[in-house]
């Protein structure tokens, strides 16, 4: 068994393999499709007549190597009408088999391929000519008030059709179906021939197409014999108020089938009286009773009417309230009198009509008053709803109410301003009462003459009035006057009283401390002030800067803006705007120079001197180091003729015991000092000493002694250099063993230079004297 299905197994196999591969080359080619667009086509043409086959073609345009799923939908007039998916490249056909006027109207086509949709253009298809209707009856001759069923027929038509029935050319009926025929009941209620026919119109929108007349169809109303009757009583055209009246209603004629009837006795639209044969009303005669009055039978579908009118003569006319004067205020008198003008003077006299007057429908006066009543001005409340009453002979009469609106005496008025009062600039005044009746008139005065006036007819008006002030001081010149009622004097306002904006002026911008003394780590005090009414917004600012450093609103005429820690950031030119509801104003700028403060002031000064100071110094020390430098630098060497270690002696002068004296230049060759340099020694420190063979340290004295001038003992001369030669002490004590250094002579070395010579003789005779003397 399992041997005999294996086969067919493998067949399903191989189908399925074989759908799944035509499948995928399908799913290719969809893959592969242009749909580059739709046309649609009307055959034979887009204006046919009635009965014409026509066909709506939808052609896609679209390039493909496969089979495609094609949706095509047809729309007429934007409604969908088909809807059809194929797969073949064959065109949508949509076919309107013996078009209609119903078929006219604009026809698309939509194709969806691959999930991508195209429309054609809009055709449109006109269809000319509408079929005949046909008009027919159940029966053609039947009784008044039967009904009878008619159609009318158009068989070959579609769509929303109106069907219109006529009577004897006259519209009767009309109905709208979707449909080609219409059936409906008519009623015939008039006896005689009458000649029926119908005719439709299909809708179009926004048009529709009539069709021609139908056949004429011709019934006959058969007469029912029975009428409606009425009558009144009594007879005669005088019917006066006060008389009863008697209507009746009945019915003439056949009245065989009277359990089928039905009589009505109506007037207007009130119903008086109804009966199976006869409906009979009785009433006491008023005037208003006259009128047409309706006798209706009704038998089955059958309905039969006849009226009767009736004139009703007024005994006594409505009275009329009135009031004198017309318009009253609170807690005046005024007189109401009621009056019926006119009466029948064949029933009654005038002095048969009683009156009552009412107010708000509780009676003011008894029922024999004669119609004239005076209200108290005592009467706090005198406003309400009146009315009056008349009566004679049973009958009664209201007048017409009569509403009293008893005006209120107008307030004292208040004087306001409108909005901000600013000195010179056009504002508005409102005169106002909070009590008062319309129409009032209010008044404007400045001083003891009139501004302004005007009439406030409507309760949304107000009494507004322009004007100018300025100075503030005259805001008290004006007030206003109220008048309502021109029986009493005016009500007077008190004088205006309202805040007056006075416009800023005078803006200035002062430094505290002075200008002269802004200092640097002091502080400083912009004060800015103006003249005008506050609150005034101020307003700081740096030129170059247009954002303001501090703002600050306040009543006071001035404030001030707190600089701490000044510094020379600080400097430049400053100024401020002040604004109120009147006006904005600007300062002119003020300069701040922030100078440096006196500490350093000071500290320069002192560093300043302290540098002129160590410049002098260091032009001493340079000066006295030079002098120094050359004052080491001369010695005078002084050695005997005999040179012995015992007694030989150096002279050395140091700058501390001895002013050396620089002779000035002579010449090139001239003698650059008077002493001899001596070399220094490199263990002595750098001080000056007496060099001798273990001698000892020489020491001076303040004494001077001037000595003649020795010519043994002449300054030796070492190249251009004027040194001093040792003196040598005569072993027999010749002028050796004590010295004075001041009566040292010089020689001319130097023959071919006698001016220098002299001129160190000269100082050795000026500044030499007060060398000190050596003693041992």
């Amino acid at each position: 068994m399992w041997e005999l299905q294996q086969p067919s197994v493998r067949m399903v196999t191989r189908l399925l393999l074989l759908t799944s591969v035509l499948l995928s080359t399908c799913q290719v080619a969809e893959s592969q499709a242009l749909f580059t667009g739709v046309t649609l086509t009307l055959e034979p043409s887009n204006d046919v007549s009635q009965g014409t086959n026509v066909t709506v073609r939808c052609q896609a345009v679209v390039s493909s190597s496969g089979f495609l799923n094609r949706k095509y939908t047809i729309y007429k007039d934007n409604a969908e009408v088909h809807t059809e998916s194929i797969t073949t490249a064959e065109d949508l056909i949509y076919s309107l088999r013996m078009a209609r006027v119903a078929n006219t109207g604009k026809y698309k086509c939509k194709v969806n391929i691959q999930d991508k949709e195209l429309s054609s253009n809009s055709e449109k298809l006109t269809v000319t000519g509408l079929q005949t209707p046909v008009l027919s009856v159940d029966k053609r001759v039947f009784s008044e008030g039967e009904e009878v069923t008619v159609w009318c027929k158009a068989p070959e038509e579609s769509g929303n059709i109106v069907f219109y029935f006529y009577k004897d050319s006259k519209e009767l009926y009309e109905e709208m179906v979707n449909a080609n025929q219409v059936e409906t009941r008519l009623r015939f209620n008039n006896a005689g021939d009458h000649r029926l026919h119908c005719d439709y119109r299909v809708i179009l929108l926004p048009d529709s197409v009539p069709s021609t007349a139908s056949n004429n169809v011709v019934v006959t109303v058969k007469e029912l014999f029975i009428t409606p009757v009425i009558s009144v009583r009594p007879h005669g055209s005088m019917i006066i108020e006060g008389d009863i009246l008697d209507i009746s209603c009945s019915v003439s004629g056949n009245l065989q089938n009277s359990s089928r009837l039905k009589v009505y006795l109506n007037k207007g639209q009130n119903l008086l009286s109804t009966g199976q044969s006869k409906a009979n009303h009785s009433i006491r005669a008023l005037a208003e009773h006259s009128g047409e009055f309706q006798c209706t039978l009704e038998m089955g579908n059958v309905v039969k009417q006849v009226t009767e009118n009736v004139t009703i003569t007024e005994l006594f006319s409505q009275p009329v309230l009135t009031m004198y004067p017309t318009e009253v205020f609170e807690k005046e008198k005024f007189t109401l009198t009621c009056r019926s003008t006119n009466y029948s003077s064949d029933r009654i006299s005038a002095s048969d009509v009683k009156y009552s007057i009412y107010k708000d429908n509780y009676t003011l006066t008894p029922g024999s008053f004669n119609g004239i009543y005076v209200v108290p001005g005592v009467v706090r409340n005198s406003s309400g709803i009146y009315s009056c009453k008349a009566d004679a002979r049973m009958i009664s009469k209201y007048s017409a109410k009569l509403p009293v609106h008893a005006k209120v005496l107008v307030s004292k008025p208040e004087l306001t301003a409108i909005g901000r009062v600013v000195v010179g600039k056009p504002f508005q005044v409102r005169c106002h009462s909070d009590r008062g009746s319309l129409p009032i008139e209010y008044t404007l005065w400045k001083k003891y003459s009139e501004v302004n006036s005007t009439t406030v007819q409507q309760p949304h008006h107000q009494a507004i009035f322009p004007i100018t002030v300025q100075h503030y001081s005259d805001m008290q010149d004006y007030k206003c006057e109220a008048r309502n009622n021109p029986k009493i004097d005016a009500v007077v306002s008190n004088k205006l009283n309202t805040t007056v904006i006075v416009p800023l002026s005078n803006p200035g911008l002062s430094v505290v401390p002075d200008l002269l003394e802004v200092t640097e780590g002091n502080e400083m005090y912009l004060i800015c002030g103006v003249e005008g009414s506050p609150p005034v917004t101020f307003k700081w600012y740096r030129r170059g800067n247009n954002q303001p450093l501090f703002t600050i609103t306040s009543i006071q005429s001035s404030e001030s803006l707190q600089i701490k820690g000044l510094g020379n950031e600080h400097s430049g030119t400053y100024y401020c705007e002040a604004i109120n509801y009147a006006n904005m104003v600007r300062s002119q700028p003020v300069t701040v120079d922030v100078k440096m403060a006196m500490w350093k002031k000071g500290l320069i000064v002192a560093c300043c001197l302290l540098v002129v100071a160590v410049l002098v110094l260091a032009c001493v020390l340079r000066y006295n180091s030079k002098r120094g430098k050359r004052e080491n630098a001369a010695e005078l060497s002084v050695k005997p003729s005999s040179p012995k270690s015992d007694d030989s002696l150096t002279v050395s002068l140091t700058h501390s015991t001895m002013e050396v004296y620089n002779p000035p230049e002579v010449g090139v060759d001239a003698a650059v000092s008077v002493w001899s340099e001596r070399p220094v020694d490199p263990g002595s420190d750098g001080e000056s000493s007496v060099a001798s063979n273990n001698e000892p340290d020489v020491e001076y004295t303040e004494v001077v002694h001037r000595q003649p001038v020795d010519p043994a003992r002449v300054p030796l001369r070492k190249g251009t250099e004027t040194v001093y030669s040792e003196v040598q002490n005569s072993p027999t004590g010749a002028p050796g063993d004590h010295y004075d250094y001041g009566s040292v002579e010089y020689a001319d070395l130097n023959g071919d230079q006698p001016e220098v010579n002299q001129a160190l003789l000269e100082v050795n005779h000026q500044d030499h004297h007060d060398l000190p003397v050596p003693v041992e």
